[in-house]
């Protein structure tokens, strides 16, 4: 055991000079305070070792009558998580499982599967929602970056994994899903598609959330615009870009061509006469001209939208023979997920993008919820107003109608989705939908992208044709 002498002005005795026998943990003193720059120092210290001085848990180095040494304050509480946002998550199931229904039942009832080409359906809210919601979730992903360069790269490389993703799951890669077949042609490959249109909108989204924001201080409505006056410009310069093309591009006649069952036999061409200029019908489009220009005919969406309009199809609104007097163009490859139209896109996200904004500079509900109703209604009234004056709803095309309906309307179900459940805190209604929420792009991937049927359809008995599917009667 250490031994030391009593610090000088401190006369306390150990238990040996009290005749106690010695206490055994005397020989486990292991704590050891280094004097090192001291600001008072200790003149008359007799037991150094080492420079350490060793102190007995039973004694202390203050005089008897001086106050024991006060407790440290405890650590400070971790920094709690930024609360999730859980109306956004179930806005998201919500069109999850909207979009898992209309792509179900649109075959058996029509009426809510997409339009052939003008007007608005059930379905056609889906790509929308999705859209809005990106632009809702990205504010608040970048409400505070630490490094503009470090958020731009993630940005960059979720986007790209969208990308890919889309292009392996839509590019045609699972084409023949009932006799177990698979791989695409590159020459044939769909460029576009759902998942390539959101990693559009959602980089551009993000450029604009990460460099092109302001510092202002807001207050009121419009300080809150002079703060993204400049995402402000940049959706004003999409949208005048998107409708000089749509209706200022001239559209020259045009031809395409489609293979005969019989190998051996020439394809098919089919002439399409246009020579038009600001015509928004499904043959002379200024849309679909720059995706045949740009993409390539082949690389378009072989099954388009207006396959199912009364001129191509006698089931109409579905999908059906041919009529005896079909048009030329009936047959032609269109992309409904095209290059022009995605403009579009961007400006829905954009729009989500302003509706973020509003969580992250108002807090009270109300104020957020008059702020969000005052948008959405001048969104959709907008909408409907250009569409009275001859620019039509048109999802195929992204009109900008169809873009001011369908954002006002996603606000709206936003409004309800927040006052349910963030506001009213009705939580255990939408578990589910929160739940498909939080899971939506693997859920997508399972259902809408054909991958588990592929799966499913993956083990059979001899033929692929008697897989499990079969057991319950579906596919036959």
């Amino acid at each position: 055991m250490a031994m030391y002498e009593p610090i000088k002005g401190y006369d306390n005795k150990t238990d040996e000079d009290n005749g106690d026998p010695p206490d055994p943990r005397d020989d486990n003193v292991e704590l050891a305070i280094r004097i090192c720059n001291h600001s008072r120092s200790i003149s008359d210290t007799n037991a150094i070792v080492n420079k350490n001085i060793l102190v007995d848990g039973q004694h202390s180095l203050f005089p008897p009558n001086s106050k024991q040494q006060q407790p440290s304050p405890p650590p400070p509480p971790p920094p709690q998580q930024q609360q999730r946002l859980v109306s956004l998550d179930v806005f998201r199931g919500l069109t999850v499982a909207l979009m898992i229904v209309v792509d179900d039942a649109g075959g058996f009832l029509p009426s809510i599967n997409h339009s052939p080409w003008n007007g608005l359906t059930l379905a056609d809210f889906v790509m929308p929602f999705f859209l809005f919601i990106v632009g809702v979730s990205l504010a608040l992903t970048y409400k505070k970056m630490s490094c503009r360069a470090v958020a731009t790269k993630k940005a960059s490389l979720r986007a790209l994994k969208l990308l890919i993703f889309g292009l392996f799951l839509q590019g045609g890669y699972f084409h023949g899903i009932n006799n177990l077949t698979y791989g695409v042609d590159i020459a044939q490959m769909r460029w576009m598609g759902i998942l390539q249109r959101i990693a559009i909108a959602y980089l551009v989204a993000a450029m604009c959330e990460i460099w092109l924001k302001g510092d202002d201080h807001v207050n009121s409505g419009l300080s809150l615009l002079r703060k993204y006056r400049v995402q402000c410009c940049v959706a004003l310069v999409i949208t005048t870009i998107y409708i000089s093309l749509s209706y200022g591009l001239y559209v020259p006649d045009w031809q395409y061509q489609i293979p005969v069952e019989t190998s051996s036999s020439a394809p098919k061409i089919f002439y399409v006469k246009c020579g038009l200029r600001g015509d928004t019908s499904p043959a002379c489009n200024a849309v679909g001209m720059i995706d045949r220009k740009i993409l390539g005919v082949q690389h378009l969406y072989r099954k388009p939208i207006y396959a199912r309009t009364k001129q191509c199809s006698i089931k109409s609104p579905d999908y059906g023979p041919l009529p005896a007097d079909a048009a030329s163009w009936c047959q032609a490859p269109f992309d409904p997920e095209g290059l022009l139209s995605s403009e579009m896109a961007i400006v829905t996200c954009l729009v989500g993008l302003h509706y973020g904004h509003i969580i992250i500079n108002f807090k009270d509900h109300t104020n957020r919820s008059l702020h969000w109703l005052y948008s959405s209604s001048c969104l959709v009234v907008l909408g409907l107003a250009l569409d009275c004056f001859g620019m039509h709803i048109n999802k195929a095309l992204y009109s900008f109608s169809y873009m001011c309906i369908t954002a006002g309307a996603a606000g709206i179900v936003f409004i309800g989705m927040y006052l349910l459940v963030d506001v009213c805190g009705y939580r255990r209604t939408t578990v589910v939908l929160e739940w498909m929420g939080m899971h939506a792009l693997i859920i997508y991937i399972l259902a809408a992208c054909n991958i588990l049927p592929v799966v499913l359809q993956g083990f059979y008995w001899r033929q692929p044709q008697n897989n499990i599917l079969r057991l319950f009667g579906i596919g036959r």
